[in-house]
């Protein structure tokens, strides 16, 4: 029940950071892993290092901020191996951090278009298939911050809310086609955070005191939502931040 040998699995934005993470957690247990990156030398980088490590790889280039690229890269997907048994929505476009007073119209769009809509167009991709086989599994990705209201990440965090009640709302409509949908709010900081007054906060206040590891640790939660063993967990949000933000 808890292995994806065999299984096709697509990890939008998987070129870099926690993206290649994943995708080199379900290269090693035995996944069939789609590359899907809008960054060609990125790309071609992690799917030569899902091969390495045995895997089946393909890199299909996609910019989630055009919906007929994600239903390219889809139809890619079906086209050389039949089937898309899950995807890892994990790609979102950034802008710099702003206090809600000057949010800009540009500033919303861009998280709007890349992440609230990127991810409604791949999963809109992928249902077709999936409920013809009866059988899939959707992660999508939100954030602690968009939950406990984070301080000047206002746009970034109407997305990623956004994205968590399309989440809750295609768990219920789709439960009945087989298809479970949740979502995972990762602390797995790139480099580029690191140092900044958000990411020592976050190591104060964290019980492991650590930043999360891309593959072993957030790599390794969305392999079990893309497995049977979570065939009865449906709509949720798994909170990966080694215990950082707790709820009842």
């Amino acid at each position: 029940m808890h292995s994806v040998e065999g299984r096709v699995v697509i990890v939008t934005g998987s070129g870099q950071g926690v993206g290649r993470g994943m995708a080199h957690h379900f290269a090693k247990a035995g996944a069939t892993v789609v590359v899907a990156d809008w960054n060609a030398e990125k790309m071609a980088r992690t799917v030569a290092e899902c091969r390495d490590l045995g895997a089946e790889a393909l890199g299909v280039p996609c910019n989630i901020m055009e919906q007929e690229t994600l239903l390219a890269m889809v139809d890619t997907t079906i086209g050389e191996y039949g089937a898309v048994d899950a995807i890892v929505n994990n790609a979102q476009t950034f802008r710099p951090n702003a206090p809600v007073a000057e949010v800009s119209a540009d500033d919303l769009d861009v998280f709007y278009r890349s992440g609230v809509l990127g991810t409604l167009w791949a999963m809109q991709a992928v249902y077709p298939p999936m409920k013809a086989a009866g059988w899939g599994r959707i992660v999508n990705f939100a954030s602690s911050m968009g939950i406990v209201g984070g301080v000047g990440f206002g746009a970034y965090n109407a997305s990623k809310e956004a994205i968590r009640a399309l989440t809750r709302t295609a768990a219920k409509e789709w439960a009945a086609d087989g298809i479970v949908v949740n979502a995972i709010a990762p602390a797995a900081a790139p480099p580029r955070a690191v140092g900044s007054a958000h990411y020592e906060e976050f190591m104060r206040t964290s019980p492991m005191h650590r930043n999360g590891d891309p593959e072993l640790d957030i790599g390794s939660v969305a392999h079990f939502l893309c497995t049977d063993a979570c065939r009865y967990l449906t709509g949720q949000t798994f909170m990966c931040d080694g215990g950082t933000y707790l709820w009842a």
